[in-house]
């Protein structure tokens, strides 16, 4: 059907939304509580195996998950109540946690058991996110989207930034404690999502004559068609391939030349106060100013970064790089998903988020594979302006894109909603004479 969006632009702010308040501190919560497990998981395997090979291949298992689950988990997504799928996905990840846990009191975790609770726990996360973000989109007016999402962006980088430490001191004082924190946050997550009383969906009554293949052959039709959406597949996968590679060559490289531990996590640090910080001034710059342009100075910003990084030869150049790579990102991130949110019909929210999000599930198994194999055959500074070859088209791509530059602010996205199915279809045309449509 052709779908309406009607907001109340007189509704509470995100600080007095009382569900929005819910569903961001049990999430965050639970991502502060996953990164100390994640930072746990090599020391953990590696000391199951000793053998490095055989703690990549847990970590590779794990990516695994996402590859699979990402694009049928978009599609339940929007086909289920999304408040009773957020449930079940928090009970069930708590579920594989304890199990983790009980093996480790006991002392009898393999190598195989953590491999198959990572696989399992990636696969319910795919679930996980497109429904949160479908969530936040119903109980948050489309004018507050760039805050919502910059909001969420700074949870990402608090974890990010507290992760690696607080990980270490915990994995320290036990290998247990940090997945004990870690299942912790899935309990937060659980009861803060069970005291949500707003719909979390719109009319699920579509689903009922519309089978899941279908449901996610027309989430990629919606996709596809979206001019902005379907191109920007592309130039962020070439983005992050090129970041996440320069990356991966820098911490490869000082691994190699005998970089203490610390000077190479405080890359990391450097990296999360950055974003922290660009996470704090998001929200007001994508309010104040046009997402489509803020995006283009920012990418342009990143751009000079990763060229920048490529051609530094000291430490101390990398840690002012990477500080102001990352700088603008969230606000990027802000403007770019706030509006793809609000401009997508609520009933397709999960795949369109799944979707998008291949742009770094496809590209993240390769960047590493890449970075290692270019250190053999030349130094860092070629390696590293290898992949920012893919930084520099994908921005150039991005600068000159017309669907990315007529973006304004938040106040002006709910105009260019979706019409899905669109005009022309058959099933449109039915329907035109019922509802009004919304300009594409």
């Amino acid at each position: 059907m052709i779908f309406a969006m009607v907001t109340n632009s007189s509704g509470p702010s995100l600080w007095h939304n009382r569900d929005y308040l819910l569903l961001m501190t049990g999430k965050t919560t639970q991502i502060i509580g996953s990164g100390f497990a994640n930072f746990a998981v090599p020391l953990l395997a590696f000391a199951l195996t000793n053998s490095v090979l055989l703690a990549g291949l847990v970590s590779t298992i794990s990516a695994l998950g996402a590859l699979v689950a990402t694009l049928p988990a978009g599609a339940i997504a929007d086909r289920v109540d999304r408040k009773r799928l957020l449930i079940a996905c928090s009970a069930i990840d708590l579920l594989l946690l304890s199990t983790l846990v009980f093996a480790m009191a006991i002392s009898a975790l393999s190598i195989w058991h953590l491999a198959a609770v990572l696989f399992l726990s990636t696969v319910v996360a795919s679930f996980f996110t497109p429904s949160e973000t479908g969530a936040i989109r119903e109980v948050v007016r489309g004018d507050q989207m760039g805050s919502a999402m910059a909001a969420m962006q700074g949870r990402q980088a608090a974890a990010a930034l507290v992760s690696g430490p607080v990980g270490g001191l915990l994995y320290s004082i036990g290998r247990i404690v940090p997945f004990l924190a870690s299942a912790l946050g899935y309990a937060v997550v659980l009861v803060c999502t069970l005291f949500v009383k707003g719909p979390l969906n719109q009319d699920l009554s579509h689903t009922k004559h519309e089978s899941a293949w279908s449901s996610l052959v027309d989430g990629l039709k919606f996709v596809w068609s979206v001019k902005f959406l379907r191109t920007g597949l592309g130039i962020f996968a070439l983005i992050n391939l090129g970041f996440n590679g320069l990356m991966f060559a820098l911490n490869l490289h000082l691994v190699a030349i005998g970089t203490a531990p610390f000077l190479i996590g405080l890359i990391d640090a450097v990296a999360g106060v950055s974003m922290l910080f660009g996470a704090i001034i998001a929200g007001p710059l994508v309010k104040r100013f046009p997402s489509g342009k803020l995006a283009i100075v920012g990418i342009l910003l990143a751009t000079i970064g990763g060229i920048a990084m490529a051609l530094s030869t000291q430490y101390w150049e990398y840690l002012v790089w990477i500080a102001i790579t990352l700088l603008l990102i969230p606000a990027v991130n802000s403007g770019l998903i706030g509006y793809a949110s609000v401009i997508t019909p609520s009933k397709l929210q999960g795949r369109m988020n799944a979707t998008l999000s291949l742009s770094g599930v496809l590209v993240a198994p390769i960047a590493p594979v890449v970075a290692g194999a270019l250190l053999t055959w030349m130094n860092v500074n070629l390696a590293m302006a290898s992949f920012a070859v893919f930084f520099i088209i994908g921005s150039i791509v991005f600068t000159f894109y017309k669907p990315i530059r007529k973006i304004g602010t938040p106040d002006t996205w709910e105009e260019d909603l979706v019409v899905w199915p669109s005009k022309g279809s058959a099933v449109s045309q039915e329907l035109d004479s019922e509802l009004p449509s919304v300009q594409s």
